[in-house]
């Protein structure tokens, strides 16, 4: 059963999160969740959205493509989780990766369903997540990447505390299907200090 964070967290001897996550609830992704998540993940990344540069790229939005062996390591590799947040209903409303490495955690994948979209249920994924980087791992660093052309998306990680580190990733070519190359395609990478957790 899905658990709330405060549940979670006192389950795992961690800190009770925010009151402000309340209406979600969170637990880690088991390889039974992989189909499930696929289709989130991959509908999620096709979604129309009306906000300018926000997609980028309509055409390569809407052919993105991951399969469920993709999603599979994410779940089973002893450094990575998918976290699902669900709706009070019991309903996937979203889900996010998170991998760590030393002092640095990365987050990945974050979606959430296309129907809930600007309820600011993304900005509570990605702040429980960082929470929960911090308080399973000890990291003192986080990070991300956004695709160069979504420029507004860009910009709401910044507003949380990401800054561009000045390096751009290349974009993989064999998910492009055969199109050509968008020009300055790739991935800005982005970083921020992980806050302290009494």
């Amino acid at each position: 059963m899905p658990q709330s964070p405060a549940a979670y967290e006192s389950a795992h001897g961690l800190l009770q999160f925010s009151p402000q996550m309340a209406n979600l609830q969170f637990r880690i992704a088991t390889p039974d969740d992989a189909p499930q998540l696929q289709q989130l993940i991959q509908a999620a990344f096709r979604a129309e959205d009306s906000r300018k540069d926000w997609v980028g790229d309509a055409e390569l939005a809407a052919n993105f493509c991951i399969s469920i062996d993709e999603i599979l390591p994410k779940i089973t590799s002893p450094n990575s989780e998918m976290i699902m947040a669900f709706d009070d209903n019991g309903a996937l409303a979203g889900t996010v990766g998170v991998f760590h490495r030393n002092d640095l955690a990365r987050l990945f994948y974050l979606a959430v369903d296309q129907t809930l979209h600007r309820g600011g249920i993304g900005r509570q994924i990605l702040e429980y997540a960082e929470g929960y980087c911090q308080r399973t791992w000890g990291v003192k660093k986080l990070g991300l990447d956004a695709l160069t052309l979504r420029k507004e998306l860009i910009a709401w990680y910044m507003r949380r505390g990401y800054v561009p580190t000045g390096e751009i990733t290349p974009f993989p070519v064999d998910k492009l299907n055969g199109r050509a190359l968008p020009e300055g395609l790739g991935f800005v990478e982005m970083e921020k200090e992980a806050k302290v957790v009494a």
